[in-house]
């Protein structure tokens, strides 16, 4: 094994997706001079040169077009959206274009496109720049939407993306950059559509992923202190959805509970509670719990941002209220 942060597993997958397939290449804003809004394409430029590492002007709906048309005929582009805010200005490229073309050509075309984004507030950047809309393109048949947690899991999971022939949606959440985790030496490859069980239990499950992966697992140990054992469940990819393992799990444990960042109303919190619901409606002692964001945009202030992001002790106390734990 070898320790590394998950901004390093990135351009590691990144380097990787370079030198083994020459019909790869990246564009986004600032990733070559730059070095990239987070530092992961930090000397790319002077490595692979122009051709390869384009940088581009702040038009997000150009570029992710240019991307679709380059896959469309036989490239394999990466292209980084500054943030997945700023995917809303290619909103059309990715769910009326890169999404659909296969189905509407009856699979003659394929988009193997990979759109690399940031996610998630926590940053103190505002309303505007710290929103989580992977649930929304999860909802978008013909996109793959994965959502790594640890460093591991984000060059496995890369290393499939690279394989698969439809548009992927890859969003790295801004404050997991700098988490350490192993990686295995020899080389790996994690399927999508294969949740991981971070940590195992037996009286309650708790599901979630990206950041909020790090908050279910600090509540399950606060859980552990009283005595209730948490399994936490990391989806890793909300698109394909790995259901199985969730409802086997709250088959055993009785009890769940959904975190997730963002809001509430319209949240993927409540596919996943829905799926529950339908699956083990007669396997439950209680309500599948929704714990996510409020319906408010984002705020500046530190402390009222913090007290709006779920929190450990959140989940601690809406484990321990409603199912009487």
């Amino acid at each position: 094994m070898t320790e590394m942060i998950l901004r390093d597993a990135v351009a590691k997958a990144l380097r990787e997706a370079l030198d083994t397939d020459d019909r790869t290449f990246l564009m986004g804003e600032d990733i070559g001079a730059y070095g990239g809004p987070y530092a992961v394409t930090r000397g790319f430029l002077e490595e692979y040169g122009e051709d390869r590492i384009r940088d581009t002007p702040i038009a997000e709906a150009v570029f992710v077009g240019a991307g679709a048309g380059a896959a469309m005929i036989g490239m394999r582009p990466i292209v980084e959206i500054m943030t997945i805010n700023f995917s809303l200005v290619a909103i059309d490229q990715i769910v009326n274009h890169a999404a659909k073309l296969s189905y509407m050509s009856n699979g003659q075309l394929s988009v193997p496109l990979i759109i690399r984004t940031v996610t998630g507030g926590g940053g103190q950047l505002a309303a505007t720049h710290s929103q989580s809309f992977e649930n929304w393109y999860a909802s978008i048949p013909g996109l793959r939407v994965v959502v790594p947690a640890t460093p591991q899991d984000a060059l496995g999971l890369f290393r499939t993306c690279r394989k698969d022939n439809n548009p992927v949606i890859f969003a790295e959440h801004s404050l997991l950059y700098r988490v350490r985790g192993d990686v295995p030496e020899e080389y790996y490859e994690i399927p999508l559509g294969q949740a991981r069980i971070a940590r195992p239990g037996k009286d309650v499950t708790i599901v979630s992923y990206s950041g909020m992966v790090r908050v279910a697992e600090e509540a399950a140990e606060k859980l552990d202190e009283l005595g209730i054992s948490a399994e936490v469940i990391d989806l890793r990819t909300l698109s394909p959805l790995d259901l199985e393992t969730v409802v086997e799990s709250v088959k055993k444990t009785n009890r769940a509970v959904v975190v997730e960042e963002t809001w509430k109303t319209g949240g993927f919190s409540g596919t996943i509670a829905s799926n529950i619901q339908e699956a083990a409606f007669d396997d439950l002692d209680g309500p599948v719990l929704r714990i996510n964001g409020p319906d408010v945009p984002a705020p500046y202030a530190r402390n009222i941002e913090q007290a709006m992001i779920p929190s450990a002790d959140w989940v601690v106390e809406s484990v321990t209220y409603n199912f009487g734990l």
